[in-house]
């Protein structure tokens, strides 16, 4: 069976990062190797501390883990700096043929900085075009574009197809911030097409949903879905998630 690489940060408190991203493919059967990008210390409220590993480092890890099993699909989260970014980018530029599932992990939930600014300028430039599917939240779609955030579907689809035009074979904008009466998310290819997923809006928030869906995405591509029938099953998790949390 072909695993799941999942690259990113080490999150203490285990409410995202790594260890969710595990914790989610461990719950749909599939194995999981890990490259650390960093180490955080965090509560459920607060980023505390973070300690970036180096690059090379980074770099390595991947290499090992392509060495160590089959694997088919790569989820990125945290990538802290440019120069992590580009290690990323260099090591997986040795695998095009392996779907990447790129979660652009700008920020914590309580407002931690997780990527600087030269970090998203690289990640633009060096890792978007490698991304088979690009996955931010309304922040992170704007920060990217430097545009207001959506407030709308349509506003969303704009989004998306400005982010398809950064070079990434699909963008799924994750609508979980919006106003909206139900959990929306958008999925734009660079077909052309492109598609709607709707869920029940949740009572409470959680911490993880971003990590927990691009690693689900990125598990069934693993398992030789095709992209929107991979969005789709990653967006019926996610909700389960929410409905045991409830």
């Amino acid at each position: 069976m072909t695993a799941v690489l999942v690259i990113g940060g080490c999150d203490s408190s285990g409410g995202a990062g790594l260890v969710a991203d595990i914790r989610t493919l461990s719950r749909l059967g599939v194995g999981a190797l890990c490259a650390v990008t960093a180490v955080t210390a965090q509560t459920h409220q607060a980023l505390l501390a973070a300690s970036v590993l180096p690059p090379e480092l980074v770099r390595s890890q991947i290499e090992s883990a392509f060495a160590s099993a089959a694997i088919g699909a790569v989820k990125i989260g945290m990538l802290a700096t440019a120069a992590t970014v580009h290690a990323v980018a260099a090591a997986l530029g040795r695998h095009r043929e392996v779907p990447v599932v790129l979660d652009p992990v700008l920020a914590t939930s309580s407002g931690g900085e997780l990527l600087d600014a030269p970090g998203r300028a690289a990640l633009v430039s060096a890792l978007l075009p490698l991304a088979t599917l690009l996955t931010p939240n309304l922040p992170e779609a704007a920060t990217l574009l430097g545009l207001p955030e959506a407030r709308d579907e349509q506003q969303m689809q704009h989004h998306a197809q400005a982010l398809l035009a950064l070079g990434p074979r699909a963008v799924l904008v994750k609508g979980g911030h919006a106003s909206l009466a139900h959990a929306v998310d958008i999925l734009a290819l660079q077909d052309g097409r492109s598609q709607r997923f709707a869920a029940p809006r949740a009572a409470a928030s959680r911490r993880g949903t971003g990590c927990a869906l691009a690693s689900a995405i990125a598990a069934h591509l693993a398992g030789g879905a095709a992209l929107p029938a991979a969005c789709a099953a990653a967006k019926r998790c996610v909700t389960e998630l929410f409905e045991r949390s409830d």
